[in-house]
């Protein structure tokens, strides 16, 4: 079946009993994204508001709440893209090609975007005030589209086939934004609009942008995509759908989706930028308001049974931690190919992705030296930081394949047992100091500013793992509570963090041990805040552990020195995650919201089951 609006998308869902309806009123400022919240943790279907307070639009979301109801959707087409993604395919290629693809130019024909003179999108117009104005957390700035679709071309390489679709969040009110005229444009580096733009702004000229709301979850997914740049997302959402895109094409205008349900024209102006956020986002804390660009309304197009979808993000799991799954699956195997000798990656999403990667690699080439250093891992980990959207990682964890073949990537324990049982804390640290990082990572100095570290082990076991705290170990003054979260790795609370004695309470604490001591019987230690709700579970670690800490100047160790440059440790790792000066607030819902949607569980209602 082909996916062409979203309209049939929710006829099919809830035909299903994968989507129930919510008639009751539900306001968009805070209400419906806690219902949101609850109910993706439940696992519960998605959601049709139907009575959006003070707007004319409904809303729906959790579409992409499980993997299920994400493969349900697409159902009839993603074995097929799955095959398209593996051939990589190019579908000028296979169309010049068609005898050498059996069975591909049909799918391939679908990837090619189609001109249109008008389209369902084109029935009707609005204002910005008059669209849903969802707001997630107490202390976001504004109103946000979660689930945009910014449409942009290049703008010396016009054309359908090399544009760019991407998921930039939109600031629709709030700020410094004038009402109805204009929004506020947020995107993070590495990013494919800001090659546009900045191509525009070399020319003086304004950038030409649309912002699609709704039509095919198709072009929802492909929005995420890590496609090649150059490469259309168009075409990936073709092939999704099951049916050509359509983009109603009108002189001097970008191309408009045909069956979106809202479409937002405009431009950004070049050197005009204004204040954005804050934001609730999707490592738990809030990116705090940067300068970004802003973009000039002309106009605010809808159809005119429009519903307006939307999603939440904070602290993971949430909603697009499922989009990552589903985007796993479909380019997964495809890793070896693009990157020779790398079996598996895997963006840990309860570390909020671009923090924590593991990655298990191959020593294929040259044989163990008596010492098993890593050396093929080395170069596959430049490899893995030289790739688009992976080059943000921070702490990149990579094994050797022929160590344990069984190995589970997406284990979190057993991964990072595997790798503390063969780590050579002298030599298996390489940082990089001084460069960039995630956007929404605050651990850093400055706005996209930081540091990684690879980690890289191979070889057999070189230490068995305790799993009690030796006798006699005393901690220094200021720090207690010690906890176990695994064997090998102890969590330690610490001192409140301030911005002067912060960088002096790491260093003490791993001062006041040699490298003898029993503690370093821990390969790895964790100085925190809560030493009890870190050790609570694996989740709470990697969140605390890994969004909480900038390599460069979180980590340090005991009985640690320099040589030939390279920093290392003779004694345990020492990780300071503990909340810095500089770091963004957590997210914390708003108490009465909850009440109010507490009330709203006990009133038998349909969703009530999943609050």
């Amino acid at each position: 079946m082909s996916v062409k609006n979203l309209q049939q998308c929710l006829r099919d869902l809830e035909a299903s009993g994968k989507l129930i309806r919510i008639e009751s009123p539900v306001d968009a400022h805070l209400e419906a994204a806690e219902i949101h919240r609850r109910v993706f943790t439940n696992k519960g279907p998605a959601l049709f508001f139907t009575n959006v307070t003070g707007c004319q639009f409904p809303m729906v979301s959790n579409l992409f709440g499980t993997l299920e109801r994400s493969e349900y959707i697409f159902r009839d087409t993603i074995k097929q893209v799955k095959r398209l993604v593996a051939a990589k395919v190019d579908p000028m290629h296979i169309l010049k090609h068609p005898l050498r693809n059996m069975g591909m130019p049909f799918h391939a024909w679908n990837m090619l975007p189609k001109r249109r003179r008008s389209g369902p999108i084109m029935e009707a117009t609005c204002q910005v005030s008059d669209l849903p104005q969802l707001q997630s957390w107490p202390d976001d700035g504004g109103s946000f589209i979660t689930l945009p679709q910014v449409y942009t071309e290049h703008p010396d390489r016009p054309g359908m086939l090399q544009a760019n679709l991407g998921m930039y969040r939109v600031q629709l009110s709030g700020g410094q934004y004038v009402p109805n005229r204009e929004v506020g444009l947020h995107y993070q580096i590495h990013r494919g609009i800001g090659v546009h733009q900045q191509a525009a702004m070399a020319k003086g000229d304004p950038l030409k942008v649309n912002i699609f709301v709704g039509g095919s979850p198709a072009m929802s997914l492909a929005a995420v995509m890590p496609l090649p740049e150059g490469m259309s997302e168009l075409t990936f959402a073709g092939a999704l759908c099951g049916s050509r895109i359509n983009m109603v094409h009108q002189p001097g205008q970008l191309p408009i989706y045909a069956e979106a349900d809202f479409c937002i024209e405009g431009q950004v102006l070049p050197d005009e930028n204004r204040p954005e956020g804050p934001f609730g986002d999707h490592l738990g804390y809030y990116s705090l308001i940067h300068e970004f660009p802003v973009m000039k309304v002309t106009r605010v197009r809808h159809r005119k049974n429009a519903i307006w979808p939307f999603t939440v993000v904070g602290r993971p799991p949430q909603e697009d931690t499922r989009f990552g799954e589903l985007i796993h699956e479909i380019t997964g195997p495809v890793i070896p190919t693009v990157l020779p000798g790398v079996k598996a990656i895997h963006a840990v999403d309860a570390a909020g992705v671009h923090p924590l990667l593991f990655a298990i690699g191959s020593e294929r080439y040259t044989p163990y030296s008596n010492e098993n250093r890593p050396q093929e891992l080395l170069t596959q980990a430049n490899a893995i930081l030289g790739q688009g959207q992976l080059s943000l990682a921070k702490y990149l964890f990579i094994v050797n394949r022929f160590d344990n073949e069984s190995l589970d990537i997406e284990d979190s324990s057993k991964f990072l047992q595997h790798i503390l049982c063969r780590v050579d804390w002298r030599r298996d640290l390489h940082f990089q100091t001084e460069t960039t990082i995630d956007t929404l990572d605050y651990s850093g100095h400055e706005l996209n500013q930081g540091s990684k570290v690879v980690v890289a082990a191979s070889g057999p076991k070189r230490r068995a793992l305790p799993t009690e705290l030796p006798a006699g170990v005393n901690l220094p003054a200021g720090f207690s509570n010690p906890q176990i979260l695994m064997p090998g790795v102890l969590i330690v609370q610490g001192p409140k963090a301030d911005v002067v004695e912060c960088g002096a309470q790491l260093s003490q604490f791993c001062q006041a041990f040699n490298g003898q001591d029993s503690i370093n019987e821990f390969p790895l230690i964790v100085l925190a805040d809560d030493s009890a709700f870190t050790a609570a579970n694996i989740s709470n670690f990697q969140w605390v552990t890994f969004t909480r800490s900038n390599p460069a100047v979180d980590v340090d160790g005991i009985a640690s020195g320099i040589k030939h440059k390279h920093w290392g440790c003779e004694g345990s790792l020492v990780i300071d995650a503990r909340i810095k000066p500089h770091h963004a607030p957590p997210l914390i819902e708003d108490p009465e919201v909850t009440k109010k949607v507490d009330a709203l569980a006990g009133q038998r209602l349909p969703v009530s089951k999943y609050l």
